[in-house]
Order: C-alpha cells, then sequence, then structure tokens
C-alpha cells in the first residue's frame, strides 16, 4: 500500500470516527448525567481492533514487538490525551452539562483543523521539521477557514 493510500485511508476513518461520536452522542442528549460509558465503549472497540492486528501480525512472524521505553512513554501520553479528548467529544456532542451545543459541521472542523495548526507549529518549533511557503500557506488558509464558520 502506498503511503497516499493510507493518508486517504486515515482520513476516512478519522472522519467516520468524528461523526460517529457525533451520532452517540446526539442519542445521548438529554437522557444522561455523563457520557463515560460511550468513551469506554469507543476505547474498548479500539483495544480489541488493536489486539486483533497484534494477533495477526504475530501469526505472520517476523515482527519485533520490543519498543525503547521513550516510545512507551510517549504512546501512554498519547492514549492520555485522546482519551481526555474523546470524553470531551462525547459530553461536546451530547450536550450533557453544556449550556449550548455545537453542531458537528462546526465543531469537527474546528477541532480537526486546530489540532492541524498546532500539530505544524509544534512539528517547526520543537521537531525542528522542515517547511516552505506551501505549508505557510496552507496554515494559514485552514485559519482563515475556521474563521468563516465563526462568520454569519
Amino acid at each position: 500500500m502506498s503511503a497516499w493510500m493510507l493518508l486517504l485511508l486515515i482520513t476516512l476513518l478519522y472522519a467516520g470516527y468524528n461523526l460517529s461520536v457525533k451520532v452517540s452522542g446526539g442519542h445521548a442528549a438529554g437522557t444522561v448525567t455523563t457520557t463515560i460509558l460511550a468513551t469506554i465503549s469507543l476505547q474498548t472497540a479500539a483495544l480489541v481492533v488493536s489486539l486483533m492486528f497484534a494477533a495477526y501480525l504475530l501469526m505472520r512472524g517476523g515482527q519485533s514487538f520490543a519498543l525503547p521505553p521513550a516510545s512507551y512513554k510517549w504512546a501512554v501520553l498519547s492514549g492520555v490525551c485522546i482519551g481526555v479528548a474523546e470524553i470531551g467529544y462525547f459530553y461536546l456532542f451530547s450536550g450533557t452539562g453544556l449550556r449550548q451545543t455545537i453542531p458537528a459541521s462546526t465543531a469537527i472542523p474546528i477541532i480537526v483543523c486546530g489540532t492541524a495548526v498546532i500539530a505544524f507549529v509544534i512539528s517547526v518549533v520543537f521537531l525542528n521539521e522542515p517547511f516552505g511557503w506551501r505549508q505557510m500557506l496552507g496554515v494559514v488558509l485552514v485559519v482563515l477557514g475556521v474563521g468563516v464558520l465563526f462568520t454569519k
């Protein structure tokens, strides 16, 4: 599989993730005081998929499963970040404990595009990744696009 095909697949699956959380949260709207069980269900399903893939790799053979300690540390931090984000997502989309809700057509682009901008800045400033005028233009356009979502 080419890197571009994998990128497209990840993008489609991430869109499915975002929209599925929205629909799940919508079903809980007004009926519950917490959406934590939806988050646990999401994480359990993700764990099962990961375990199935690990089993596939193990049966296929030729895999090295050992990682350096720093990889585990950063993976755990990633898990903490996504876990807290998912809890927030379910609350955002169910409206539980909120005075107002934000439609998915506004919230998801803001979250995804905001993530892209933050990742770009951190990648350049802290990870010393190279960038050019195209990346800068892309980030500016993303920021302008998110700004348009707030106009009436």
